[in-house]
């Protein structure tokens, strides 16, 4: 073992510039960081220290001649571009067909049937922004106690409703419901409850959230980890995504300065293992919503938490930061789209300034954090030799 405790963090749908089949997914010309800094200039002073601005020219962000940390970029080797896909690879799953996308909702054959089990009729089918959609039919929801069903531009299928009209243990079994219903060729990554509360005109979500995924196949390295005893701590999604395998302590969160929040709490709490994180506010509330402004005012409160980070790191310790896919802000598509994402990894006894150039795939990270705690997973090629003194 290298380094007895490994943050990870993953800023959610933080891209570095298009694939070379992006033109596949509708996302030519698509770089979430590049054109957001082109658009408006970023003061990221601390994520310039680690090395951003090594990866690739960005606008206004000055490359470090000697930067603190080893910086690179990451192919998604899977097909698709979605939250479940990125993170699945992450820890060493690739997949060989995408998740189902539903760009006009889903056929009758799922919703036929989701009704009939659950006994009611439902509002919306489309794909929509969770909080235009509950602002759009939250109060016919509330006239009619149907259930608002949506989706995206991600693979999921998500219920919405009123906490005082259908109350939250119903609503969770209505996403076992579809669960279930949802399989073979329907079978999204994910089924999401989005309860909200408040009266028409002032509609607002609650942090009830709760998603369903699909397992993942066994031999990944959350399983790996688990198999030598190695703990593994969650903050955001992260225990959503993989239904809890291999994650012991988890905490959900309310934003990305919660998540930061509970990332050092958790630094303060694990002695030895792996800190598993995802600060989703990039992608749920700026990206999808073509927010540059959000997004870019995003991006500065993470770089400006930074040294707090690093003043809770150990000598023993590595950060690791990256991306899941893109989600461009400043294209028409509100999408995620199919993008290169960062890499970079700090520690104070790691060396400092290595290129670890363009990786093939996202499980070269799982790899690395397999070899560091003394195993090792299907997929990747662990970049621990090269960051190791």
């Amino acid at each position: 073992m290298s380094f007895e405790r490994v943050i990870w963090i993953v800023l959610d749908s933080v891209g570095i510039g298009e694939m070379p089949d992006a033109d596949k997914y509708g996302d030519r010309g698509s770089d979430t960081l590049g054109n957001i800094a082109r658009r408006r200039p970023l003061h990221l002073p601390n994520l310039c220290r680690l090395g951003l601005g090594n990866i690739k020219p960005l606008a206004g962000l000055t490359p470090d001649p000697a930067p603190l940390g080893d910086y690179g970029r990451c192919a998604l080797a899977s097909p698709g571009k979605d939250t479940t896909t990125g993170h699945w690879e992450m820890v060493g799953i690739h997949l060989e067909k995408p998740f189902p996308i539903y760009y006009h909702g889903f056929p009758p054959e799922v919703m036929e049937e989701f009704e009939r089990r659950i006994g009611r009729s439902t509002l919306g089918n489309k794909p929509a922004s969770g909080t235009e959609i509950i602002k759009e039919l939250g109060e016919e929801h509330m006239r009619t106690g149907s259930p608002i069903v949506y989706t995206s531009a991600d693979s999921v299928f998500q219920i919405a409703a009123h906490e005082d009209v259908i109350p939250l243990f119903e609503l969770y079994k209505m996403c076992e419901i579809a669960r279930e219903i949802l399989r073979g060729r329907h079978e999204v990554g994910r089924v999401i409850a989005r309860p909200f509360v408040g009266e028409p005109g002032s509609f607002a979500r609650t942090p009830n959230r709760h998603d369903y995924a699909v397992p993942p196949p066994k031999g990944m390295l959350l399983d790996r980890l688990a198999e030598g005893r190695v703990e593994v701590y969650s903050v955001g999604k992260i225990f959503d995504v993989f239904l809890g395998r291999g994650i012991g302590p988890h905490e959900k969160t309310k934003s990305n300065a919660d998540g930061m929040a509970k990332t050092l709490e958790a630094m303060a709490e694990v002695e030895r293992g792996l800190i598993y994180v995802n600060l989703v506010d990039f992608d749920q509330l700026y990206g999808h919503r073509n927010d540059v402004e959000g997004y870019a005012r995003a991006l500065e409160e993470v770089d400006a938490w930074l040294p707090q980070l690093e003043g809770a790191l150990r000598d023993s310790d590595l950060l690791i930061l990256t991306a899941d896919h893109g989600c461009d802000p400043t294209t028409p598509s509100t999408d995620h789209s199919r993008e290169y994402v960062p890499l970079l990894v700090y520690g104070k006894q790691a060396r400092h300034g290595v290129n670890l150039g363009l990786r093939a795939t996202l499980s070269d990270i799982g790899q690395t954090v397999a070899e560091n705690f003394g195993t090792r997973i299907v997929q990747g090629v662990s970049f621990l030799p090269q960051i190791v003194n």
